[in-house]
């Protein structure tokens, strides 16, 4: 891994401090990672640094078999240990849940919509779609709702960024009926048109953590000039749904080839930004576990009232939360499901930054 130059070096006459963000190469990547740098620091004052990462180098292989999502993460966590870089943006459900020596989750900025899209030809729907029609998706996880929603349709196994994947669909040469893709990455991308259908979580539950965003820091970085940047681009109701559904999916041991989904609401005062305290915040927690041809499905709900205000104590009752609904999912059998994954999923992970241990979101990486 090595870090190219970086994409942007603004003119900078005051030599004010700027800030240096690892990312990935991809459109997307950089999409993101320019957006939220300059809420944190100006736009001025952010450098973009590409990383190279094994996921970007092997393109074609499933992402089960090279390693889950964490093959996107090791190398920018690795530049940012190294003091390359001050700060990376990730997809937040390309994460590993296992904490990192070293590196802590500064910001996480509001959610994007989390949902999944349908790209189809013709501006289809899921419902609309001819019998046989072929979908194609990368992700476990989106297959097996699409096998439940409609067993007719063949499910097409696919890789590559956003525009290679929408070529599928709805270019000159596509072999597919359409596509699946994550909405938030397109609607970063200003690709909102090739979207037919936004896919109801009722139908597809999102990944976890699936449409938000996280900038890690090397802990080191405590008290940089950064930091006030950060903590006022941070979301409490979107961290909260996060540290939930990644706490589920961290409880369940759900790897990169478990079909799990998760989605955490906040409702209630101050989570639209009003300050009506006529009503306590509650948090709400809806999983999934499903096997992969569609027939076994485990889900459930839970609710808890939590303190926006408070981010130690917000955390805690999110991580609790996610750790009570996977036990009812557990309870309930989801095991089942999530041995077919092997050793993956049940909690194996190796030594590294960004390796693909328990809770890998794999399949979803970037779209």
């Amino acid at each position: 891994m090595s870090a190219e130059q970086p994409d942007t070096a603004p003119a900078r006459p005051d030599e004010a401090p700027v800030l240096r963000v690892g990312t990935r190469g991809s459109d997307l990547a950089l999409a993101q990672s320019g957006q939220i740098a300059g809420r944190v620091a100006g736009e001025d004052r952010v450098e973009l640094v590409r990383v190279r990462t094994h996921g970007d180098v092997d393109r074609t292989s499933p992402l089960a078999q090279i390693g889950g999502t964490g093959v996107f993460v090791t190398a920018v966590r690795e530049a940012l240990l190294g003091g390359e870089v001050d700060a990376v943006v990730h997809s937040a459900k390309d994460l590993p849940t296992a904490p990192v020596p070293g590196i802590v989750m500064a910001c996480v900025p509001e959610r994007e919509d989390p949902r999944d899209a349908l790209c189809a030809r013709d501006g289809l729907t899921l419902e609309t779609l001819p019998r046989g029609a072929k979908v194609g998706t990368g992700s476990p996880r989106r297959a097996a709702q699409l096998r439940r929603a409609r067993p007719d349709l063949e499910v097409v196994g696919i890789r590559g960024n956003v525009e290679t994947r929408l070529a599928r669909a709805l270019g000159e040469d596509a072999d597919l009926d359409a596509v699946v893709l994550a909405a938030a990455g397109l609607l970063r991308l200003g690709r909102r048109e090739v979207i037919s259908e936004f896919l109801s979580p009722g139908v597809l539950l999102p990944a976890p953590a699936q449409g938000a965003l996280a900038v890690e820091c090397a802990e080191t970085s405590a008290g940089a000039w950064f930091e006030p940047g950060m903590r006022a681009a941070d979301h409490a109701p979107t961290r909260a749904a996060v540290a939930a559904e990644r706490s589920l999916l961290r409880t369940l041991e759900a790897g990169c080839s478990a079909p799990v989904g998760a989605l955490g609401t906040v409702s209630g005062a101050g989570s639209d930004g009003t300050d009506d305290a006529s009503e306590c915040p509650v948090l709400t927690l809806r999983g999934l576990a499903i096997s992969e041809d569609g027939t076994q499905v485990f889900e459930g709900t839970r609710s808890t009232p939590v303190d926006l205000a408070d981010p130690a104590a917000l955390e805690a009752d999110a991580v609790r939360l996610g750790q009570d609904l996977a036990a009812d999912l557990l309870d309930a059998g989801a095991a089942r499901v999530l041995s077919i994954a092997g050793p993956s999923a049940a909690g194996q992970s190796t030594a590294g930054p960004g390796t693909a241990g328990p809770g890998t979101t794999g399949g979803d990486a970037a779209s």
